[in-house]
């Protein structure tokens, strides 16, 4: 077996991946699939769940992106789908329009797999889950369809990072690449910004079981990610994020061969102007010192290109 050949298609020879989409359907009956554990029956109603998702995925956009880490985007893009709403509130969200306001069309898994299809077709490195954390009982069913029908490159699981064991115990063997936001150090900021509680401790969980499903990043001879993990940490100004208390994190705890993608892309977007520590841009010398604390701690896999997240009008 040739050791680029992705991972979930092992459970699609053993039928596997067929039984975990049965088991992922079932938890949304009293969802546990993020970290919010809103226990919503997403059968009957999208009514109390923070996600406003049912049975159906939302899919915003599609299409090959340019704009992502080089070993994602490589040169002829990164196959990326945006999924409608979030399982975060993030103030400062520059997706808004999709992550809180749920621009797009819902999809059956048929429909899903069908979009994984055609960015293989159109020659895409990977399929790059955006948003996932909410959808993820929708993903595994798309997958299981889209692999009996060819599909044949690795997938990214692209997260804010408030992930339940739930969701990534079903999700272990089936993705091939996690890329999660770190976004915070601090508890009691990561509530204000984005309205979630215990989002150091359920991200570092969360972080640490990716790992242990698919180790570093990997890529093969072009530099394009096959396999591992991918993290990416957004500065805030003023220090917000936390940075220090993260890479110490990933040094010490994960992997000093970490890659990480140092984000310097953050803008006051959505209602960050309604928060007067997040009405500017981090400064050069706070983005310079967010790289020096990674150095510092040890991590040797440091991407300092500035990031883009555009999201490809529906097709």
């Amino acid at each position: 077996m040739s050791p680029f050949e992705p991972a979930y298609l092992r459970l699609h020879w053993t039928g596997e991946l067929a039984e975990r989409a049965r088991l992922a359907d079932a938890r949304l009956g009293a969802c546990d699939l993020c970290a919010r554990y809103c226990r919503v029956d997403r059968h009957a109603t999208v009514r109390g769940a923070v996600c406003r998702t049912g049975d159906l995925a939302i899919v915003a956009s599609y299409g090959p992106h340019q704009g992502e880490e080089r070993p994602l985007s490589g040169r002829r893009g990164s196959g990326t789908i945006f999924f409608g709403w979030c399982n975060l509130r993030c103030v400062f969200c520059q997706n808004w329009e999709i992550s809180q306001r749920s621009a797009g069309q819902e999809v059956t898994a048929q429909q899903l797999a069908a979009i994984m299809l055609e960015l293989q077709a159109t020659g895409c490195h990977n399929i790059n889950l955006v948003s996932p954390s909410h959808v993820v009982a929708q993903v595994i069913a798309a997958v299981t369809v889209a692999a009996a029908a060819g599909l044949r490159l690795p997938l990214v699981y692209n997260t804010g990072g408030y992930d339940s064991p739930e969701a990534l115990a079903l999700l272990d063997g089936i993705v091939d690449i996690y890329m999660p936001d770190m976004k915070y150090g601090d508890d009691e900021v990561a509530r204000r910004f984005s309205h979630c509680r215990d989002y150091v401790t359920v991200n570092r969980a969360a972080v640490r079981e990716m790992h242990r499903q698919v180790g570093d990043l990997d890529c093969d001879e072009a530099g394009i990610a096959r396999h591992g993990l991918l993290v990416r940490h957004l500065v805030l100004p003023g220090g917000l994020a936390g940075t220090a208390s993260l890479v110490d994190f990933l040094a010490r705890e994960i992997s000093t061969n970490t890659y990480l993608n140092m984000m310097a892309q953050y803008h006051p977007a959505y209602r960050a102007g309604e928060h007067p520590e997040l009405v500017r841009r981090p400064t050069g010398d706070e983005y310079s010192e967010a790289l020096a604390l990674a150095a510092r701690a040890g991590l040797t896999r440091l991407d300092g290109r500035p990031g883009r997240m555009v999201s490809v009008p529906w097709r």
